[in-house]
This record gives C-alpha cells, structure tokens and sequence, in this order.
C-alpha cells in the first residue's frame, strides 16, 4: 500500500531530495525526449503512464515507482485517464 504523500514527503526529505511535490498530468499527453536538470524519484498514484529511458519503455500504474538521474534522457506519454504521481528531486 502507498503511503500518504506528508510520509512521501518526509521520507524523500530524509534522503536528501529538496522538491517534492505533485504532477498530474492531462489525458494523452506525450512528451518527447527531453532531460531535466534534477533527480528524481517518483511513484504512480493515478492513471497509467508509459516512461522511455535507455532504450526501455516501462508502462506504469498506480504503486509503481521510477527514478531518473539528472540530465537522463527520456520520454513520457501518459493514458487516456491522465496520469498523477508524486515526485522527490535532487537538485
């Protein structure tokens, strides 16, 4: 079971990650390959979203997890629903 985001929160805060925070994303959106200047790590808590790196597409639910490294390249596309998850970054 997912914790509540104030324990994603805290527990990201711990680790050393200064931003968290929610993204919800609209239905069908789709994101090219991009970088961004941050880690991060996030969990899935609504909808289903595709995540491109290295090569590899992963299709994400709710209570799946994904992590990027600073300036890792990627793509996002996200399902007919939309998609949320919460994000800790490392900047």
């Amino acid at each position: 079971m997912a914790p509540d985001f104030a324990t994603f929160e805290a527990d990201a805060r711990a680790r050393g990650y200064d931003e968290v925070l929610v993204r919800d994303w609209q239905p069908l959106t789709v994101l090219d390959t991009h970088t961004h200047p941050f880690a991060a790590q996030a969990l899935v808590v609504a909808g289903e979203m595709w995540l491109t790196q290295a090569g590899q597409t992963l299709h994400l639910h709710p209570g799946d997890t994904f992590t990027l490294e600073r300036d890792e390249p990627h793509a996002e596309r996200y399902g007919e629903a939309g998609a949320s998850y919460w994000v800790a970054r490392r900047h």
